[in-house]
């Protein structure tokens, strides 16, 4: 008994001894290792919270200031010579000029063109000469011709027509300018209805539904969908806004429309398209539109397509001008010779451009009213309508008997 316990007693002392000599070799292999650590990776020195940098106040370069050698008052402000504005405005024209020469010498060179021809005026007078295919504009002994080189012949009924073109070219100063269609508008609505017959001559509108005829009758028609004189503002409410109250409004724009484009659906609907109904196209307080009556698009489609070549070039221009077909087919009945049995007994008041620029521009005029003018814009605007219903009206009008 007491030899199995002291056995036992050894066997643990042994065990207690491993134990101990294994924690420090552990120890130890710990702190060569912690050795060679700080030996690859020595310790940084603590950072300091704060730095410390000095400012410098003082320029390194001194002011040189110069001293007041004189004494007494401030000299003039400089004033612009007017010898020098001339010399530079002169020197700037010469080298526009040689610019200019030098493009123009470049193109003859390439054959593209230039040269004094187009840069200089190279006709001397125009006449207007009576012929038998009707009257003839003469640069000098040269006819005037179309963009498709047809000679521009103006029927004899319109001797005033051919007159007006003929002042439109003796105005130009180059020939350069005739490439610009606003300094010749007669010109190019005369030409436009030329090219308009010369096509009715070669086929018939039935076997060339997409000849010019057609093509300018479908884009006419679209402008009756949106007719400024068929779209009314819905009737201002009994407490209405304070720009509504201004001292100028002292009608409502509802009612000013209505008075204006009545008459004129009247005079149509009744001389021009009897029978026909035409219907606003905005309802009161609606924003759908409303589609006009399939036979109403009918009987002034086919009217359209039925207008000879100067009234349908005319048509066209006016409502561009205008932005409306109504007025532009009120303006063409009252002035056309070819249309004149639909005129009937004449009133004393005709309805010409100051008429028609009103009615195409009545919703225009009733925010100027408001609001003013803009000088160089809307002053400008006005003049230009007027003066493009004025040229459909030289267009169509002549001296045939009714």
């Amino acid at each position: 008994m007491s030899t199995s316990l002291n056995h036992k007693s050894s066997v643990n002392a042994n065990i207690i001894t491993a134990v101990v000599q294994m924690k420090r070799i552990s120890q130890s292999v710990s702190s060569e290792a912690a050795r060679s650590a700080r030996a690859v990776f020595p310790r940084r020195p603590a950072q300091a919270l704060y730095t410390q940098r000095c400012f410098g106040t003082t320029s390194r370069l001194s002011a040189d200031v110069a001293p007041i050698t004189a004494a007494g008052p401030p000299p003039d402000a400089p004033v612009a010579s007017v010898e020098h504005t001339d010399i530079r405005t002169a020197r700037k024209k010469k080298q526009a000029e040689l610019l200019k020469r030098g493009q123009d010498m470049r193109a003859i060179g390439k054959g593209t063109g230039g040269g004094s021809a187009k840069t200089k005026r190279f006709w001397k007078d125009v006449n207007v000469k009576k012929t038998d295919d009707g009257h003839q504009i003469f640069l000098d002994t040269r006819p005037l011709r179309t963009p498709t080189k047809q000679i521009l012949s103006v029927a004899h009924t319109k001797p005033h027509l051919a007159h007006a073109i003929a002042l439109e070219w003796d105005l130009l100063v180059s020939a350069q300018q005739a490439l610009r269609h606003h300094l010749i508008p007669l010109t190019s609505l005369t030409s436009r209805a030329l090219d308009i017959a010369e096509e009715d001559k070669k086929s018939s509108s039935a076997s060339n539904p997409n000849g010019l005829r057609n093509t300018i009758t479908e884009t006419l028609m679209r402008y009756l969908d949106t007719d400024s004189l068929l779209c009314w503002a819905p009737t201002p409410p009994d407490d209405p806004p304070g720009y509504e109250t201004h001292v100028s409004r002292t009608e409502s724009l509802r009612s000013i429309q209505q008075r204006t484009s009545l008459p004129i659906i009247q005079y149509l609907t009744e001389r021009v398209w009897p029978g026909v109904e035409i219907i606003p196209v905005l309802d009161e307080g609606s924003i759908m539109p409303n589609a006009q009556p399939q036979q109403t698009l009918d009987v002034i489609k086919g009217w359209i397509m039925g207008l000879p070549a100067y009234e349908l070039a005319g048509l066209e221009h006016a409502v561009f001008a205008g932005k409306g077909l109504l007025v532009a087919a009120r303006l063409l009945v009252e002035w056309s010779e070819e249309l004149a049995h639909l005129r009937g007994e004449e009133p004393e008041k005709k309805f010409g451009i100051e008429e028609a620029a009103n009615a195409a521009t009545l919703e225009i005029e009733y925010q100027l009213g408001m609001w003013g003018v803009v000088e160089d814009t809307h002053d400008v605007d006005r003049e230009d309508v007027r003066r493009q219903f004025g040229s459909v009206i030289l267009l169509v009008s002549g001296e045939k008997a009714p």
